[in-house]
Parts: structure tokens; sequence; C-alpha cells
């Protein structure tokens, strides 16, 4: 409890520097849109849903991302000019939850009242966090909390799509079966690649993945009735396992007959190469999609090419 409240603090803190940063150099809290067209302006905190806004839209313009690729979006900490940038779109889409709540804080201090606001955990239904099957874990956290990962099922990412899409209809009706023709188009192929991973799942003999990582896949996971044994909570910030953790994994790696241990994106893969130099096996990422490097971000890379990958993986680590 006493590191909830300190972290509340050092949170209100921050968004105290951050507005008079605003004040010293000369930044309107409520400035005027200046528009260029008639494209909506939409910004998205994550990368699920700038690809996802893109997708229904049709185009990248107008669709900005707020956290840049490659970033930790763990150690986010937003900049005036990000404020600025929230306050100028018509769309605002965001994740919600625990690691969302600098977002909180950023719109009670502006005027929302010409800005739709997607909050995305308020379309999914959401899952406990539990980490039963995590051998290393921070402190026992006191309040319930839900897992924030919601994109990494694709029956999720169809809701969050039509969400994008319903939403925008409301605002430009003019342009509704251009969007609801853009969102079938990628709702189908998001429905292929669940179509693909149910035929792996169905056909492996093991249903248990071992990360050498966080684990960011708790409703992947539910979705396909798979098992799971992880280094790491979902959004831990450890990075040190401990002797018995690792010995912990080594077992299950062994014992299993487990061809591939996982790690998810932009990590170091300490933990993981660890594993596979003890056990012999290949190590290979499973991609959360949360984060994306700066080179697949310029190459083009889509949730849905993210996840076709993520196909290829499981196909090695379920056999």
């Amino acid at each position: 409890m006493e590191k909830k409240i300190t972290i509340i603090i050092i949170s209100i803190i921050i968004s105290l520097l951050i507005f008079y940063t605003i004040i010293q150099i000369g930044i309107k809290i409520n400035p005027i849109k200046p528009k260029n067209n008639n494209e909506i302006e939409i910004v998205t905190t994550i990368f699920p849903y700038y690809d996802f806004a893109r997708a229904v839209v049709g185009s990248e313009n107008n669709i900005h991302l707020l956290i840049n690729p490659g970033t930790e979006i763990h150690s986010y900490e937003p900049t005036p000019v990000d404020l600025v940038k929230i306050q100028n779109a018509d769309v605002f889409i965001y994740n919600g939850g625990e690691n969302d709540a600098w977002v909180e804080e950023i719109l009670e201090t502006i005027d929302t009242s010409n800005i739709t606001i997607i909050k995305m955990m308020d379309y999914v239904d959401k899952i406990e966090e539990d980490n039963k099957n995590i051998y290393s874990s921070e402190e026992e956290k006191e309040e319930l909390e839900y897992d924030e990962h919601i994109w990494t099922s694709p029956k999720n990412a169809i809701k969050l799509v039509q969400a994008i899409e319903e939403n925008l209809i409301k605002i430009d009706e003019s342009k509704k079966s251009i969007y609801e023709f853009n969102a079938r188009n990628y709702i189908e192929k998001i429905e292929e690649i669940d179509n693909n991973i149910k035929e792996i799942v169905n056909n492996s003999k093991s249903k248990l993945l071992i990360f050498g990582d966080r684990f960011p896949f708790r409703y992947f996971i539910e979705q396909y009735n798979l098992k799971y044994k992880a280094a790491f909570a979902g959004c831990s910030t450890e990075t040190e396992p401990s002797a018995s953790t690792v010995v912990n994994l080594i077992n299950d790696i062994k014992n299993n007959d487990i061809p591939v241990v996982l790690y998810i994106e932009l990590s170091s893969k300490k933990v993981a190469n660890t594993l596979a130099e003890e056990t012999n096996v290949e190590v290979m990422c499973l991609h959360s999609c949360q984060s994306i490097s700066k080179e697949d971000f310029e190459n083009g890379k889509t949730y849905v090419s993210i996840m076709r990958d993520n196909v290829n993986v499981l196909k090695y680590a379920l056999r």
C-alpha cells in the first residue's frame, strides 16, 4: 500500500511539473485546432491502436502514435508536447489500466469537450492478473487489478477494431461505408490468424509455453486454453531471476520436452538465452505487439503481420 501511495504522489508531482512547464514555455492548454483538411485527427498511445485506427481509416495520414517506436512504454513519461497533441486530437485512443494512470491525469487537466475519447479496456471482458504460473514476482499487490494486454487475444483485437470503427462512424457518417469496408477487411485477416492458431493448438501434443521473460499474454493463453510458465509477471520491472526460478524453468523444459524458450519484443533475451543454453533448445520471439522497434515501424509492420510471424513461432513451440 505504501508503494502505491508513493507512486500516486510521484504521479501528481510529475503532472504539476508538466503543467508548470507548459505555462513557462507559453503553450496554451486549449489551443485552436488547425484544420488543413477534413481528415479526423487521431492520436493513440500505443502501437496496436495506431495500427487498428490506420486499418479502419485506410491511411496513416492524420493518425499519430504518441509513444514512439522503440520506447519502453512502462517507463514512458509524457512531455508538454504530448499534452498539446492530445488536446488537438478529434479522437484520442488509449488502453486504460494502471499503466495509463498518466493518461487519466492529463485528461483531467485539459478541455476534452471536443475530443472523442476511446478507452479500449471498456470494450472487452477484463481478466484478473494471475501470477500462479510466474516463478519470480515482485511484492504481492493488495488490490484487485486487471491484466492490461487485451489486444494479445485475436478475439479481443476484433472487438477493438470494431470499437474504433463504430466511434469513427459516429464522428463522420459520410465515410461510414469506407470505415465498414476497411474494418471488415482487417477483421477477416485477424480471423484467418485466429483459425491458424486454433489449428496449431488442436494438432499439438503439448499445450505448454515457456517464457524466459515477462509475460503479457494472459488473454492469448486464455483464448486458446494453453498453459504457461514464465520468469516474470506481465509488466514486471525485474530483470534478474532467482536461482530457483532458473532451476524450475529448466526442469519444466526438460520434463515436458519443450522445444522453444520464448522471449518478447525489445527484450535483452538474457534469461531466455540462459535457459536455452542449459537445455539445448531454440530461442524465439513471441511478439506481444505492445511495442515495436523503429525498424519494424519504418518497414510497415502491422498487428496482422506480427501475429502471422507469431503463428510461425507457435508451429515450433507447440509441436
